[in-house]
């Protein structure tokens, strides 16, 4: 049972990888854009978890709080030099 409970994830983590790549490359404005890639990095360090569970290595789970720190900090710099540009 569990075995599938991780395969459909693995699934629908694809998805949205998929969908933010959509919405990265149709986004009209720098605004969208950055929200896609920092929704790429959320769904990125949840694909990483899910990996730290499945190999039961959990240094990587590590990686993804440090990887989130730093995808957090780069957005808020984003977000102020986009609050700042004319």
């Amino acid at each position: 049972m569990a075995d599938i409970i991780l395969k459909i994830a693995v699934v629908l983590i694809f998805f949205s990888i998929v969908f933010c790549v959509l919405r990265l490359v149709i986004g009209k404005t720098a605004v969208d854009r950055v929200v896609a890639i920092d929704l790429l990095t959320v769904v990125t360090i949840s694909l990483v978890v899910l990996y730290a569970h499945i190999s039961g290595r959990f240094v990587y789970v590590d990686v993804a709080l440090v990887y989130g720190l730093l995808s957090f900090l780069a957005v808020l710099a984003i977000a102020r030099f986009l609050e700042r540009r004319p």
